[in-house]
């Protein structure tokens, strides 16, 4: 080896690696982003709360307008057994003409105001739907009667717009 090999060999010293090391730049929020934060949580919590006050709201008006609506349910239920008293009487044959004329007319006035609440009659005719009757006998199944039919009413029912007050008490062919 020559001499300058020699001195490039020495000059070429192995000079160690320092460790560097990095240091994470942590951006901490500014009070602006802090605000901005905050902003976005009150107002997170302001749409919440307004959208569950429009829900109250609706539900409230809902029930109100179901409260209307059935409004008369308990009157109609206390005047029904009093509308059967007068069909009992109706079905007498020995009574006065002008007796039955005013049970019938007794009787027609107070159809006619459950009416016009929305009281209605269960039809009782065809199938039985233990939705609107109620089968309170049972008869065997023939050719005039088919299994499921009504036989005979032996009480009306009646109902409030879709809500029933009163299944119809029937016998039902089996």
């Amino acid at each position: 080896m020559s001499k300058k090999d020699l001195k490039n060999e020495e000059n070429e010293e192995v000079v160690p690696q320092e460790d560097v090391q990095v240091e994470e730049v942590v951006n901490e929020p500014t009070e602006l982003e802090l605000a901005q934060e905050k902003a976005d949580d009150f107002e997170d919590k302001y749409l919440r709360m307004a959208a569950e006050m429009q829900n109250i709201q609706r539900r409230s008006n809902e029930e109100r307008q179901t409260l209307q609506r059935y409004r008369s349910q308990d009157l109609a239920k206390k005047i029904l057994p009093s509308i059967d008293n007068l069909e009992r009487a109706l079905a007498i044959d020995e009574m006065d003409e002008s007796v039955r004329k005013g049970i019938e007319m007794v009787q027609e006035s107070l159809s006619r105001a459950l009416a016009e609440e929305g009281v209605e009659e269960i039809s009782s005719e065809g199938t039985f739907d233990p939705n609107f009757h109620m089968a309170v006998q049972t008869v065997p199944a023939d050719d005039e009667h088919p299994a499921e039919t009504i036989v005979q009413v032996l009480q009306k029912g009646y109902k409030l717009h879709e809500r029933v007050l009163r299944p119809s008490m029937v016998v039902v062919a089996q």
